[in-house]
């Protein structure tokens, strides 16, 4: 083996999921895939709450999730020797349950409910719960502490050393608002004139669709039903807004063009960027490819017949959050503080 020939060994497998590939889909796309993208955020916020010594060797670090952040924060644990808890949500499948609790976090999963909000409001009373009865365990907040944009610099060299004579649009889903939030902060920093496209559920109180009910609700990881501090809204430059068929036939539309197995939110970025990318052709669109499709094959690519061919969709386009409509809209947001929340000064 000559030495170029070379390849980096990991410390921990954690540090070789983390890094994501950048795939060409077209000439004003990429895609930044992840295998799982929380694991650079739980990665960096781990290792600076024991260099602050917030937390120490052994101890236990809490926090609820849907499933994609439980299985970076599980690895951060099991990378510098912590205990992990996860109040897990009902959507938790099979696979990320079993791959927790060989890791050595311990799990469990509120009751059944027939909404989200409800479920989002049960894993947080009961991580209060948790934390009255033992003090001594630390709760990773990922929902409201910014100690999660930390990873996402890393990231942002990445893609600038990848991409240095581009003017970019970032696009995905909005999520905890760390990981869209974090990447575009980083890059303004050398670049202001990044774009931020978020992508959110009907039903999602984050950019205001809460009123609409989607039947096949809302889609895991990009929106939410109560409020999460770390959304900065003045970031954004414009947001969508789809249904889950949307979602859906984006994702196989990925694959089926490109052989990309990605997770719904992936899939929803990806049908943004394609209308995005027409009206602004002369920048270029990263797509936030946040997990693998491996926990959508029952829900999504099992139903793939029914997915709508992508030239035939598109959003009404919206001039607030009062006008929009289902099943896709869209809407400038043009770096607006959110109307009814305190000014998000930190952006």
């Amino acid at each position: 083996m000559t030495p170029s020939d070379t390849v980096d060994t990991h410390p921990h497998i954690a540090d070789a999921l983390k890094r994501p590939d950048l795939v060409r889909l077209s000439d004003g796309m990429v895609l930044l895939r992840f295998e799982s993208m929380k694991i650079y955020s739980a990665l960096a916020a781990v290792r600076q709450l024991l260099d602050r010594g917030t937390v120490r060797t052994g101890q236990t670090l809490i926090d609820s999730s849907s499933g994609i952040y439980a299985y970076a924060l599980a690895l951060a644990c099991h990378r510098y020797r912590l205990r992990c808890h996860i109040v897990a949500s009902t959507t938790v499948d099979a696979t990320t349950l079993a791959q927790l609790e060989i890791l050595g976090a311990t799990v469990e999963q509120v009751r059944p409910s027939k909404n989200l909000k409800l479920d989002q409001e049960l894993r947080v009373r009961r991580v209060r719960e948790i934390l009255a009865e033992r003090p001594d365990v630390h709760w990773m907040r990922q929902y409201h502490d910014d100690i999660h944009y930390l990873g996402y610099q890393e990231v942002a060299d990445l893609v600038t050393k990848a991409l240095p004579d581009r003017t970019l649009t970032v696009v995905g889903g909005v999520g905890s608002g760390a990981s869209t939030g974090g990447l575009v902060q980083h890059l303004r920093r050398r670049d202001p004139g990044v774009r931020l496209v978020g992508v959110q559920p009907f039903g999602s109180v984050t950019f205001g669709s809460q009123d609409h009910h989607d039947p096949e609700a809302i889609i895991a990881g990009i929106g939410s039903s109560i409020p999460f501090d770390n959304v900065r809204h003045r970031l954004y430059d414009a947001v969508h807004w789809m249904d889950f068929t949307h979602a859906m036939s984006g994702a196989v539309a990925l694959l089926r063009e490109h052989a990309v197995f990605a997770g719904l939110s992936t899939g929803a970025a990806y049908l943004t960027a394609t209308y995005e990318s027409r009206r602004h052709p002369d920048r270029l669109h990263l797509v936030i490819g946040a997990d693998t499709g491996h926990r959508y094959v029952e829900r999504v690519y099992a139903r793939h017949r029914e997915a709508v061919d992508l030239a035939a969709l598109k959003p009404a386009e919206v001039g607030s959050p009062e006008e929009m409509s289902m099943p896709w809209s869209t809407m400038a947001w043009n770096r607006a503080a959110w109307p009814s929340r305190r000014a998000e000064a930190r952006a």
